[in-house]
């Protein structure tokens, strides 16, 4: 009964609340009805006052937005800002971090990122200390004394000594380790002075030596142990611990195939880095097989900057936010003439062809500027001497040179001729875009004199195996060289490395000059700068008599890169991939900071 009772009542206060909820949404519906929608119909009366304050108002905010945005840009400026990632494309195969075996483009980026050597090159290509503090040596040049930076340690935390300089020293001199460095090395005897000295004692002495300083060392207390016969394949060159700007992350590859694979190396900063921490978090170097990959991936934003192409690629022609970097490198495009080949032993013959060649004819037929180049040595280099330089173009010597070693034209335009053998030359180079267009036009400058030039284009690895090794292969081969700050050319000029045996076989003219050698081992030899100068003179009186070569221009290093990238600033460079020098100091992030 009681239930009954709860229940009744529970019901009773149910439709009593029921009740008031529709009498309150009644309500609410007329006072809506009377309050608002029936006096809408009086806004129109007030159209012109409710327009005055609502244009008022607009007028109000604009104002505020535009004083703050004059005011912002006033007191505020673009400036750099830490952090983010630089993204470099490069047209190559990643195969180890190793500065002991990186040979190629892509393995020498990488190691230079994590291995520091004791110099290295500033952004106008000087050389200056890195893991070094200082150096001396002695009257002759033959003991160089390296004092080290004190307080530097691997990026597994242990310390830097001269240990590891020694290590590493003696490591390349060792014939199992196989380094491609090893050339340079023989004879050096490299000691620890004590914890932060090296002593290098030479076999004679070399003003250049300094320059020789520059690859990555490596740590001692991590290789040790492991055989040297084993260091190309150590577990180390896949976990490298360096003392670079950069410590190593990890690298994918992709691909099935050898032709479609590519390698993706991820980099991140080092706080302690000796220089100063870079401001980039993060650095990623992704390789591609072919430049069409690489320009897509550039044009689709996926990358920073872009290395390895010769020229600017006509997808990025017209792309505002790309800015090409055309950075001219410390060497020289040459014109090498082959000394042993029975044509141009003959030195008039040699001399003609230099007479011939309409040098800035050439270079401005290249599609951009370039630096020309008067010689064997470089503009700026201790001995360059601006009185003597290249020859000036004139036909009228060369056709009179040409017909005094006997090669005569049976009529104008013909191909001379001597004892009824043609005057033909056959030309190697590699199939560069640029070079491609100076063999075309230096064909068509020779043939204006009867000098036939056949020409051949071979990829690099071709002209690595052919040209370089074997200097039978042509008559004429045009090649770029690279040339140190430093005037020391005794391995491109000495006849001693015209010799297949020889260390480098560079003499790719094959020139043999007794005067020549003879001002090349003096000039090597001298520290004094002044001494050097006047030593290495009669070289180049030589060089311009004997036209071993016909110096072109300084090859350039194109660098592509998206307008965020701020830092880069190199005006000269030894190498491609001393485009990393400095990279402590890039940035690739902005933002808005007060003046």
């Amino acid at each position: 009964m009681a239930n009954t009772t709860i229940q009744g009542r529970f019901r009773r206060i149910i439709r009593r609340r029921k009740k008031l909820a529709l009498n309150a949404a009644d309500q609410a519906e007329q006072s809506l009805e009377r309050n608002f929608f029936r006096r809408l119909s009086h806004l129109y009366e007030v159209r012109r006052f409710m327009a005055g304050w609502i244009g008022l108002m607009v007028l109000l905010i604009a104002s505020v937005g535009l004083q703050a945005r004059g005011l912002g840009v006033y007191y505020q400026k673009i400036s750099t800002t830490d952090g983010g990632t630089l993204r470099e494309g490069i047209v190559g195969v990643f195969s180890t971090t190793n500065p002991l075996y990186a040979a190629n483009q892509v393995d020498s980026s990488v190691a230079k990122l994590i291995f520091s050597g004791l110099f290295t090159h500033n952004a106008s290509n000087q050389l200056v200390p890195d893991l070094a503090d200082r150096w001396d040596v002695d009257d002759r040049g033959q003991v160089y004394t390296i004092h080290l930076h004190k307080g530097v340690k691997w990026t597994d935390g242990k310390p830097f000594s001269a240990a590891d300089v020694v290590f590493t020293y003696a490591t390349i001199q060792n014939p199992d380790a196989k380094s491609p460095l090893l050339p340079s090395w023989q004879g050096v005897h490299v000691s620890a002075v004590d914890d932060y000295t090296v002593k290098f004692e030479l076999p004679s002495p070399l003003a250049s030596f300094p320059y020789s300083l520059t690859n990555g060392i490596v740590p001692q207390h991590l290789l040790a142990a492991t055989p040297v016969s084993q260091l190309r394949s150590a577990l180390f060159n896949t976990k490298p611990v360096g003392t670079g700007p950069f410590i190593w992350e990890s690298v994918e590859v992709n691909g099935a195939t050898l032709d479609s694979r590519s390698e993706q190396v991820a980099l991140r900063r080092n706080p302690n880095y000796h220089l100063g921490a870079p401001r980039i978090d993060n650095y990623v170097l992704k390789t591609y097989r072919d430049e069409a990959d690489l320009v897509k991936a550039f044009t689709r934003r996926e990358l920073t900057a872009i290395v390895g192409v010769d020229q600017v690629p006509e997808a990025i022609v017209g792309d505002m936010t790309a800015t090409s970097h055309n950075v001219p490198l410390s060497g020289s495009v040459m014109i090498f003439l082959n000394n042993s080949s029975a044509i141009l032993s003959d030195v008039k013959v040699r001399q003609a062809l230099g007479y011939a060649t309409n040098r800035p004819d050439l270079l401005k037929k290249l599609g951009f500027s370039v630096l020309a180049s008067e010689g064997p040595l470089l503009k700026g280099q201790i001995g360059y001497d601006p009185a003597i330089l290249e020859r000036d173009y004139s036909l009228a010597e060369a056709n009179t040179l040409l017909d005094a070693a006997g090669w005569k034209q049976d009529a104008p335009g013909d191909v001379r001729k001597k004892d009824g053998k043609p005057l033909t030359l056959h030309f190697v180079s590699q199939s560069l875009g640029e070079y491609a267009q100076l063999s075309q036009n230096l064909q068509a400058q020779w043939r204006s004199v009867g000098v036939d030039l056949d020409v051949k284009l071979e990829p690099a690895e071709d002209i690595q195996s052919g040209a370089l090794t074997h200097h039978d292969d042509y008559d004429v081969f045009l090649y770029g060289i690279s040339i140190s700050q430093d005037p020391d050319v005794f391995a491109y000029w000495h006849s001693s490395q015209a010799n297949v045996s020889s260390v480098n076989h560079l003499n790719f003219s094959e020139y043999k000059s007794k005067v020549a050698d003879a001002a090349l081992e003096a000039g090597r030899t001298r520290i004094d700068p002044a001494v050097r100068a006047v030593k290495y003179r009669p070289f180049l009186l030589a060089w311009h008599d004997d036209v071993p070569a016909i110096a072109l221009y300084q090859p350039r290093f194109l660098y592509i890169t998206r307008n965020e990238l701020v830092g880069f600033d190199a005006s000269r460079l030894g190498s491609a991939v001393e485009r990393l020098n400095g990279i402590e100091k890039w940035t690739v992030l902005q933002d808005r900071v007060l003046k």
